[in-house]
């Protein structure tokens, strides 16, 4: 029972979790020094490095907040239920 209930709590705080990925993204490409957003792929103006080292950031702030959002929700449910979600 707690599995199914657990199910819609944990899409909205992924969805959530996505957002502020995002702007914790945001934040640290521009703490690094760069005054832009961060380069789209396709953009011809970026060079390969800048393109790939923005998306390797991405990706490692994204995984990052999505790990604790998930542990979060599962420490969360299992101290209020008794039983591990996942």
């Amino acid at each position: 029972m707690v599995k199914i209930l657990y199910k819609p709590l944990g899409l909205l705080f992924g969805a959530l979790g996505g957002v502020a990925a995002g702007a914790v993204f945001q934040r640290l490409w521009a703490l690094l020094g760069h005054e832009d957003d961060a380069p789209s792929a396709t953009d011809p103006q970026r060079t390969w490095k800048e393109v790939l080292t923005a998306a390797a950031l991405h990706g490692a702030v994204f995984a990052l907040v999505k790990a604790a959002v998930d542990r979060g929700g599962a420490v969360a449910t299992h101290r209020l239920t008794g039983t591990w979600p996942g």
